[in-house]
This record gives C-alpha cells, sequence and structure tokens, in this order.
C-alpha cells in the first residue's frame, strides 16, 4: 500500500514540473517561448520594412502614423509596437512625437527603396510569369524583403528600368525619387469626359478582383455616363461598366491625353507570305515564359518581321527576323501586333 501512495506521489511530483515547465515556456503569449518569438519578429528586417512602409504611407495621406495604427498594421500588441518604435528610434529611423511618429531621411529613404523593390517584384511577376494579377501584392510583400540594395538594382537593370508596376503606380528610383502623379477618383471624374485610368488600388483584395474581373487596368481610356450614390456606369472600348461607387474608388484617373492617330495594327498570323511587317507590340496576353521567349529571339518594338514558308499542314509559319528563321503556331503568331510594312498586299 505504502508503495502504491509513493507511485502516486512521484506522478503527481512529475506532471506538475511538467506543467510549470508547460507555463513557464509554452504558455500562449507569456511563455519564454513565444516572448522569445515576439522579441525575435519585433527586431527582426522585415518588421522595420513593414513598420516603415506603414509609417510612409500615413504621411502620404496626411496623417501621422501612431503607436496604435503601427501595432493594427503589423498585428502585434501596442506593448510590441512600441518595442519596434524603439528599435527605430536607436537606429535613426524615425521620431516620435506628440502627434505621431514621423520619419528620418535615412527612414524615408529606406521607405522608399522597400517600396521600389515591391513595385519591381509585381512588375516581374506580371511579365515574367502566369501569376494572376490579384495574386502579385501578396507575392511581392514577401519576397520585398529578400534582396539587398544591390540585387535590386540588378533586378532594375534586367528588366530594363521600368516606369510603373502593373496597378499604374511609379516605381522608385535608386536614388529615391518619386513621381507624383496627379489623379482623381473615378468617383469624382465628371460625366461625358474621357478619362485615362492611372492607378488601380489593390487592396482589398475582394474589391481588386471585381475590377481585375471587369478587365479593367492602367492606361484605358473611359467615359463617365452616369454618377449616382448607388452606381458609376462607364464605358471603355465600347464595352459598359457598372459599378458600385464603393468599388469604383479603389480606381484613380486623369484627364485622357489627346488622341493620337494610331497605326491600324494586324496580328502577325494575318500576314501572307510576301508581306512585311513592323512589329509594334507584344499582346497584354503575351506572359511568362512565352513573352520572354519573344524577347529573346529578337522580337521587340520596331523590328522587321515577314512569313516566308508555310508548312503543308498549315502550321507552323516560318519568319524572317533579325536575319534569322524562326518558327511560330497560329496561337503564338496571333500574341505578335505587328503594322504592314511593304511589300505584297
Amino acid at each position: 500500500m505504502q508503495e502504491v501512495c509513493k507511485v502516486n506521489w512521484s506522478e503527481i511530483i512529475v506532471g506538475g514540473t511538467l506543467g510549470v515547465l508547460f507555463a513557464l515556456f509554452l504558455w500562449p503569449e507569456h511563455g519564454l517561448y513565444f516572448r522569445w518569438k515576439h522579441r525575435r519578429r519585433v527586431g527582426s528586417r522585415e518588421t522595420i520594412e513593414d513598420a516603415l512602409i506603414h509609417i510612409h504611407q500615413r504621411e502620404n495621406e496626411g496623417r501621422p502614423a501612431s503607436i496604435e495604427s503601427l501595432a493594427g498594421a503589423l498585428d502585434i500588441s501596442t506593448r510590441q509596437a512600441l518595442s519596434v518604435v524603439q528599435k527605430m528610434e536607436g537606429q535613426s529611423l524615425l521620431t516620435a512625437k506628440g502627434e505621431g511618429l514621423h520619419l528620418s531621411a535615412k527612414g524615408r529613404h529606406w521607405a522608399l527603396q522597400v517600396v521600389r523593390a515591391h513595385r519591381l517584384f509585381e512588375r516581374y511577376l506580371a511579365d515574367e510569369t502566369s501569376l494572376p494579377i490579384e495574386k502579385l501584392h501578396e507575392q511581392a510583400g514577401q519576397l520585398e524583403h529578400t534582396l539587398t540594395p544591390e540585387e535590386v538594382d540588378k533586378l532594375d537593370a534586367d528588366m530594363g528600368y521600368p516606369a510603373f508596376d502593373p496597378h499604374g503606380d511609379p516605381i522608385p528610383t535608386a536614388s529615391g525619387e518619386l513621381p507624383v502623379i496627379e489623379s482623381k477618383s473615378l468617383v469624382e471624374w465628371r460625366t461625358e469626359h474621357p478619362a485615362q485610368i492611372v492607378h488601380i488600388e489593390d487592396e482589398p483584395p475582394e474589391v481588386f478582383a471585381q475590377i481585375v474581373a471587369e478587365g479593367l487596368k492602367p492606361g484605358m481610356t473611359v467615359t463617365v455616363v452616369e454618377s449616382s450614390p448607388t452606381r458609376i456606369v462607364f464605358v471603355s472600348d465600347e464595352n459598359e461598366h457598372v459599378l458600385a461607387p464603393v468599388i469604383a474608388a479603389n480606381i484613380a484617373v486623369r484627364q485622357a491625353p489627346a488622341k493620337a492617330v494610331a497605326p491600324p495594327f494586324r496580328r502577325l498570323s494575318a500576314l501572307k507570305l510576301g508581306e512585311k511587317g513592323r512589329v509594334l507590340s507584344l499582346d497584354d496576353a503575351c506572359r511568362g515564359l512565352t513573352r520572354r521567349r519573344f524577347l529573346d529571339m529578337g522580337i521587340t518594338s520596331g523590328v522587321h518581321i515577314e512569313p516566308v514558308m508555310q508548312s503543308i499542314f498549315g502550321e507552323p509559319t516560318a519568319y524572317r527576323v533579325r536575319d534569322t528563321l524562326i518558327a511560330l503556331r497560329r496561337e503564338q503568331a496571333d500574341l505578335i501586333l505587328v503594322e504592314n510594312d511593304g511589300g505584297a498586299q
């Protein structure tokens, strides 16, 4: 009987010890493991850069960030947000005044470099992969923290120094210059006055997905024909769109440029043997590996191209470009827009 009691006491002692250890190390939010994890997150590059972006965005909106807004943006507690601010103050990235948080020149430059990396990645993912446009922001948000400034410079150079991301936002330069594009919300635009879409806000994702589903994108010309508190009706390329004002507010526009007389274009597949064409551009639907392959073949704006031989089965067709013969199927040739460049008609 005494032996049984002894064993039970041992189990109680072991169980109590394990309970104490669990509480000490693994208790949610308060255990040593979670406290270590939070400290590591607070001091991480990703957290610092996300904080810089939040403060920079709030400054641009004319409403300084606060400890509370930073905590909400980073999904951390107010106490942890205070630790982030103290760390950033120690790095001379910001100053905390009574009216809010303000970036220093050093902090603002760093913030713009993160914006630059983010928008370059969005441009890269849009041009070089088949990732849907509504997924670009999230993926770029993960990649923007992974490169050194030198690697961002190389990415920019490899892409030919693009000026805008797929949403129409300007991409900051290496020196931190960021052009300002004057625009208004589509909701505020006057009816019957052509406007050019210059930016489509990608947050919240549900709103952005609805705009994408309408086929709208930066560069398009639209004309508002009806504006009311319940709906915005506008047309683009003879297509009519009807959006709720809360959705249309995420579309920024400016005065449409004077219409230039655009040269008539044809699909490369429409050229007959003996005709010659000059490449105008690649279709917007041409993305990822196909776009890269075309560029590697030398199919760029302004280059001359002509069909010289057709398969007995109708395709592929051999084209001469830059003194080289290449073979393209019809669906590939459909992605290349050309204008007539002499030859047989």
